[in-house]
């Protein structure tokens, strides 16, 4: 367990915060800083083809040693972390024996993990956790990943005894702004399926997420002295607060949990002569996502049409786009892989835990470009902020899931 704490510390102590301001890949120079340790690292323990292209992209390969033929599988994940909160200067904190009480992240803030407020905490009474000291993000938001990913190759390096087909495995850049799949060579990658570890908690097991689109509304009105504006004045800021109100005020994230969708303003910037406003949509069902989208499409041609006249053409100019689909509908056709996963988990004294991601994957856009994926647990909790935690078991157990599903592939096929 001690290799796996090191391993993981040893990724998280590198910055690799992405941006999702910048037009390069990866969006960060820094990025490289852990990518090229990666790559060292894979060569060290003994796996082949390993390669690492322009933009950052990772692969490598642990050839098969069975004699008959196995599906080639794949693990994947990613090495950047959120831009929702500060990656540099990350200090771990190792807590053995968790008690069950308050952990102290940094006394001098007065920062406290409780379990009064994050309960998830006390089914890890008597494991090994590791925290943040408190004034950044941990980053087992993918570190996590790839550090049972590495851990589970190096073992099967060294247990020949373990029967297994070829293994593809795969580290990407900016997955936290939404593009670590964008240039991802499926092609080259060369495996059937894959499998992110990416998912939290220990035993989930996920292969459905959110249909994703977004919108951008522009509002224009007219300046007028105030004094004067009767009759005259259109004030934007007005105008977008009129459209908002149509929207379904219960259908927003935190008021919705499972299978519910919803409406998400994130950005608003106003003046009287302009104002924008982005919000994002999502639904698992693909036909309340469509209806989703129309019905910000209907609320914006009302407001065009009655303000049309006074305004001398369309008040609102909107963008409604796409941005991923639920891959359960390239899940579904191959739900063996779902099952080998499960077994996995079973067989290692591990209950699935498997539920629809209230968000997005890798695995979603792979999944599209036609490598299935799935989203296994990577362990940790309280993702992207200063309470973000992962219990050292949960990622032993982790690798080990990799471990028992490449015996479990091999041994299917036989």
């Amino acid at each position: 367990m001690q290799n796996i704490i090191d391993r993981f510390i040893s990724y998280v102590t590198v910055d690799t915060e992405s941006d999702p301001n910048s037009n390069t890949c990866p969006s960060t120079e820094k990025q490289w800083n852990l990518a090229n340790q990666l790559v060292e690292e894979l060569k060290q323990i003994g796996l082949d083809d390993v390669t690492i292209d322009e933009n950052a992209y990772i692969m490598a390969t642990l050839p098969s040693n069975v004699k008959h033929d196995v599906p080639t599988i794949g693990f994947i994940a990613h090495f950047d972390t959120s831009p929702d909160f500060s990656g540099a200067n990350v200090k771990p904190q190792i807590v053995k024996n968790y008690d069950g009480g308050d952990i102290i992240l940094n006394q001098e803030q007065n920062i406290v993990l409780s379990p009064s407020y994050f309960k998830d905490l006390l089914q890890y009474k008597g494991q090994t956790l590791i925290t943040t000291d408190g004034t950044t993000l941990l980053g087992a938001d993918d570190k996590a990943g790839i550090t049972e990913i590495v851990s589970a190759m190096e073992y099967l390096i060294q247990h020949p005894e373990i029967k297994h087909g070829t293994i593809k495995i795969g580290f990407t850049p900016d997955e936290e702004i939404g593009r670590g799949a964008h240039l991802f060579d499926v092609e080259k990658f060369g495996a059937d399926w894959a499998y992110t570890m990416d998912g939290s908690q220990i035993g989930e097991l996920e292969y459905e997420n959110f249909n994703a689109g977004y919108a951008k509304l522009t509002f224009s009105g007219k300046s007028v002295h105030p004094g004067y504006a009767k009759g005259k004045m259109i004030n934007s800021i007005l105008l977008a607060n009129k459209f908002l109100s149509k929207l379904p005020k219960d259908e927003v994230p935190q008021k919705t949990t499972g299978y519910e969708g919803f409406f998400h303003v994130h950005h608003i910037t106003g003046s009287i002569e302009e104002s924008v406003v982005e919000l994002i949509i999502r639904d698992h069902s693909m036909k309340k996502y469509l209806q989703r989208k129309k019905l910000i499409e209907k609320i914006a041609k009302k407001i065009n049409k009655k303000y049309s006249k006074k305004f001398g053409g369309d008040i609102l100019k909107y963008e409604i786009g796409n941005q991923y689909f639920n891959m359960r509908e390239k899940i579904e056709p191959v739900m063996h892989i779902v099952d080998i996963a499960e077994q996995a988990m079973k067989d290692l004294g591990i209950k699935p835990l498997i539920k629809a991601i209230r968000g997005g994957t890798d695995g979603s856009q792979l999944s599209y470009k036609g490598l299935p994926c799935p989203n296994i647990f990577a362990g940790g909790h309280n993702f992207h902020g200063k309470y973000e935690y992962v219990p050292v078991e949960s990622m032993q157990k982790a690798t080990e899931v990799i471990v028992k599903i490449a015996e479990l592939t091999a041994t299917r096929y036989e």
